[in-house]
């Protein structure tokens, strides 16, 4: 049994359903720390997808610019919410099917050229997007007042259209 690895997958939908709540309340033009508030959700995304499965053997995706996941560099790209939220259901969906290809054991392992384990790069991305979420979600609170819903266990999400309220469960 992949005991492990089935934790994994079940702890990090909630940090996907966390961030999507994200992109769906935050003003993606709010400045934070200098650039604007959806250069911030680009790099959290981009580096879910780099670094959560093998940063050394990677290809950047089709609309990416050098540089384009630092928000202190300057783009010429401007990526749409829509965008936004289509890339993160790829790095979702790329992610859990890569997962699904895992055993706990290979978790202790390190990837092809990779000076890291595979968990050590999953436990670095869990920190990384909760962080980047949480700021998203600061910025949103001190614009609206509220704060955007926050998932702990994706089987307890209520996909009702309502993305505010903390710790929304659903009635069982």
């Amino acid at each position: 049994m992949n005991e492990l690895i089935e934790i994994i997958k079940d702890t990090i939908k909630p940090n996907f359903l966390n961030i999507r709540t994200s992109l769906q309340t935050y003003d993606r033009d709010a400045i934070c720390c200098g650039a604007p508030c959806w250069r911030w959700a680009y790099h959290a995304l981009h580096s879910a997808d780099k670094w959560f499965i093998n940063p050394a053997v990677y290809e950047e995706p089709d609309f990416h610019e050098n540089g384009m996941d630092n928000p202190d560099n300057p783009t010429n790209v401007i990526l749409s919410d829509e965008e936004l939220l289509h890339y993160l259901d790829r790095v979702e969906a790329k992610t859990l099917s890569y997962l699904d290809s895992l055993t706990d054991k290979m978790l202790y392992e390190k990837p092809e050229n990779c000076i890291y384990t595979r968990m050590e790069l999953v436990l670095r991305q869990y920190r990384h997007l909760s962080f980047h979420t949480g700021m998203l979600n600061g910025q949103t609170a001190i614009f609206t007042g509220k704060f955007p819903m926050w998932v702990s266990q994706a089987d307890q999400y209520v996909d009702d259209g309502i993305l505010f309220g903390r710790y929304r469960k659903s009635v069982k």
